[in-house]
Order: structure tokens, then sequence, then C-alpha cells
């Protein structure tokens, strides 16, 4: 039995097994697990069914571990390397933030909690010119389309940022599949190639972002870039950074 055969589902149950009493759910998932040989039955001096894992299931349970670390690490490389690109364009840039917007869905109107890959604006002193900028970096396609299927998250960033752009690994989607109101970049031979480019559009906000957005880029902490700190000789430090890219 490999981990590739099981599905999300039957790797939660199981974890949830491997973490609890192992009392009985008696659903499909559970059949399926033992008929695996993931799970078995154990019965106490009173008659009583509870489940226990099996090694067979310890060792799903170690390799799926190993595959999320994997995917993890594949996904902060790619959120890492997107981020100093932003910076090196002479943006600001801000890893892992977690921000309230206000987004307008079929379903209604309400406050959403978004937490962008990365989210950058220009360094400059005029509220029109920041061109705020989220990027959403996607490393798996089963990712990708559970993503692309929650317009609700849509909505939040373009709340949030002037433009959306989803970053792929290589291979998982094809421009077509995400939505025309965000741009497209992928991960090619280890270079960020910019497949259709994001539309631009002015935030209607006098300061360049909603307030709440200012106070969490006021706490958090941006990327770094990795070059020295140290101007140039003659360079302006208040000079505008280049336009926004893809």
């Amino acid at each position: 039995m490999t981990v590739a055969r099981l599905t999300s589902l039957h790797r939660r149950r199981l974890r949830e097994v491997w973490r609890s009493a192992g009392w009985p759910a008696q659903d499909i998932v559970e059949a399926e697990l033992l008929a695996m040989g993931l799970l078995e039955r154990q019965h106490d001096a009173a008659g009583r069914c509870t489940l226990r894992v099996t090694d067979a299931g310890i060792q799903t349970l170690a390799e799926s571990a190993a595959l999320n670390r994997a995917v993890r690490n594949d996904h902060e490389a790619l959120v890492e390397q997107v981020a100093l690109a932003q910076v090196r364009e002479g943006r600001i840039a801000w890893r892992g933030l977690s921000l309230r917007a206000h987004v307008v869905t079929e379903e209604g109107e309400g406050w959403q909690m978004a937490m962008p890959d990365v989210y950058s604006v220009r360094h400059t002193s005029v509220a029109a010119y920041l061109q705020p900028v989220v990027h959403e970096i996607k490393v798996r396609r089963a990712d990708l389309l559970a993503d692309l299927r929650r317009p609700a998250k849509r909505a939040a960033y373009l709340d949030m940022a002037g433009a959306v752009v989803y970053v792929l690994a290589e291979g998982i989607g094809r421009v077509d599949e995400v939505p025309p109101e965000c741009g497209v970049m992928e991960m090619r031979g280890g270079q960020l190639e910019t497949l259709r480019p994001a539309p631009a559009r002015a935030l209607p906000h006098e300061a360049g972002l909603p307030f709440a957005i200012w106070m969490a880029l006021a706490r958090a902490t941006p990327v770094r870039s990795p070059e020295s700190e140290q101007l140039r000789l003659g360079e302006d430090p208040t000079q505008d950074a280049a336009p926004m890219p893809g």
C-alpha cells in the first residue's frame, strides 16, 4: 500500500485515530482504511471495539509527513524567491501577513481574512504610486485547483491590491485556468517567467491602502534585501522604484 493511493481524507482520518482513543466511526473512510490494513479493530474484556493504527499505518503516516515537509519546503523556497525578486525591483515586500479585506461575491458581502504569500508595494512617498501587488504561490496542482474554487479569497486579494499574480511551479497549471483578473508567472529552469501580465488598477483609497492594511504593515517586518544596505554614491533614497512587475 502506497501513500499515493490514499486521499487526503484517508490520511486525515488516520492521523485522527493515531491521536485519539480510537473510537470507531463506522463510515466508509474507516472501512477503506481497515481494508487497506492501515487500521485494525481491537476488543477489550467488556467487548468494546476500538481502532488501532497498524505498523503499515504508522509507516504511511511517516511517509505522508515527509511528503508534506517536502511540499512545504518547495513552497517556501518559491515564496522566498518571489519576495526577493520584488525587493530587487525596488519594492517593499512582506511574507506571512494576515490581512482583513472587504469582499463582495455572489454569496453576499462581508469581511474576509486573507494571508497572501507575498505582499509588496512600491518604495514611494506618493499614495497613488504604491501599486500594491499580491503574489500567490502554488507548487502542487491540487492546491492550485482548490484555490481557484475560492472566489472570496481572490476578491479579498483584489480588495487589498491593485494586481494579483499566481506564481506556479512548472507544469502544474495552464494560463487559461487562472481567472483573467489575475496575472500568471511560472518557475521555469530556476527563473521566473511572466506568462500573462496582471491587469493593474488603482485602489479607491485616499491613503493608497485601507487603514487596516496600513496597520498590519506597520506591525510586520518587510523582507530584507540580500545585497548591501549601503547606498551607492549618488543614489537618491527617496527615488521612486521601477514600475510594477508582471
